[in-house]
């Protein structure tokens, strides 16, 4: 299993721990708006964003409303985008209004 991440339809931002993205949706749920994979930054205390979906291209994060924190044991934390991942020259905070 790995830990990935997508972006719904309806911009709902949703972790899992699975073998491929496409394996995240609810039936007819749809992924419009990519996805990549994740890791815990404890020295951060940060979920760090990086990569791309194999299955729904890369994260387009104007497009999230909302973060679903389940797949994370729950608790909201500090989200970081690694748009040149293994780079991290470039750490964008992911902000959700």
């Amino acid at each position: 299993m790995f830990q990935k991440f997508i972006i719904n339809r309806e911009g709902v931002l949703k972790f899992g721990r699975v073998y491929l993205h496409r394996d995240m949706l609810a039936p007819g749920e749809q992924c419009t708006y990519g996805g990549g994979l994740w890791k815990i930054d404890e020295g951060r205390g940060a979920i760090v964003l990086y990569g791309r979906s194999f299955d729904f291209g890369p994260p387009d994060f104007d497009f999230v409303k909302q973060i679903d924190w389940t797949g994370l044991g729950g608790t909201p934390r500090p989200l970081f985008y690694l748009p040149h991942w293994p780079s991290e020259e470039e750490i964008v905070p992911i902000i959700i209004n």
